[in-house]
């Protein structure tokens, strides 16, 4: 009987602020999913991490001729000097180093050549114009500086550099489109809290002769409170079930079906990960109703 009562409470309000329901469902639907974009950024982002930094390389150059570096003073790198930094990856970086690979000046012009066989900017090249360079595997892409200090300032070495650092630059702007995505969904997650707010109070205001008549007749605070907290969390829930179904179709259509058959050689977040947030969406929109309907009802729901 009284579980009856309530459903019949909550349909009631839910037809009596049908305008402000619907506008807490839509709020809430465009907060959340701004909020599941900014989630499902972030897990693009760890993926390309995982993928691209286990395939990024440290790429130690040798000294070449004419090269104003204080190692390179005696000219371009000698046998003997490369030798004692095949010596160094062995021993001094055996445990970070996973595979090396050297790159002759040969080797250099042929790839060269097959990259730009019509010359660079119009300029034709030779093999005494290329670079000979150690290309180094490491078996943690984030224990680069222990080989930047090992192998810089060395003989033979002109320089050393991680290619890390040309992801980092697109890192920081994909970390910058999350965190202003996170901000954007801030904003719009206090408006549905208002909203939500709002509407509870309205409800509230509407039916204070009815709450006034449970109080004096023995209702308790939860029994007079709970159609009003489940009216919000009903609305709430439906506009976050919406953002995942948004997120979900947009994640299928747009990456699945589509980027990730377009470029094939990047990582993408499919919708296993939309379905992974889907809970945390569901959360944030009841703790929010939650949340709102508690502190609204404590002093609205009073005669």
């Amino acid at each position: 009987m009284r579980f009856q009562f309530i459903l019949t409470e909550i349909g009631q309000g839910l037809r009596r602020n049908l305008s402000m329901t619907v506008s807490v469902v839509l709020v809430t639907f465009v907060s959340l999913t701004f909020v599941g974009a900014s989630l499902l950024l972030q897990a693009q982002i760890d993926k390309l991490k995982d993928d691209w930094y286990d395939k990024v390389e440290v790429s130690v150059f040798l000294c070449p001729n004419g090269s104003s570096e204080p190692t390179c003073a005696a000219g371009e790198a000698t046998p003997e000097q490369i030798a004692e930094l095949e010596g160094v990856f062995e021993s001094e970086l055996g445990d970070e180093i996973q595979t090396v690979y050297f790159e002759s000046k040969d080797d250099a012009f042929a790839a060269f050549s097959e990259r730009y066989p019509d010359g660079y900017l119009g300029t034709q090249l030779t093999v005494d114009d290329m670079q000979a360079s150690f290309r180094l595997k490491l078996t943690n892409p984030e224990n680069y500086e222990v080989v930047n200090d090992v192998v810089t300032g060395r003989p033979g070495v002109e320089v050393v550099e991680d290619q890390r650092r040309i992801f980092d630059s697109l890192f920081l702007a994909l970390n910058r489109a999350s965190l202003l995505s996170a901000g954007l969904a801030a904003v719009m997650l206090l408006a549905a809290v208002l909203l939500i707010t709002t509407t509870i109070r309205l409800s509230a205001l509407s039916r204070r002769r009815e709450t006034g008549i449970m109080r004096l007749v023995g209702a308790s605070n939860l029994f007079i409170q709970l159609p009003f907290l489940l009216e919000g969390a009903i609305a709430a829930v439906v506009g976050a079930l919406l953002a995942v179904g948004g997120l979900w179709v947009g994640v299928k259509y747009l990456v699945t079906d589509w980027l990730s058959q377009s470029v094939t050689w990047v990582a993408y977040v499919d919708e296993s990960d939309v379905l992974t947030i889907a809970p945390v969406l569901v959360g944030v929109a009841f703790l929010l109703a939650a949340i709102s309907s508690v502190v609204t009802l404590n002093r609205h729901t009073r005669v």
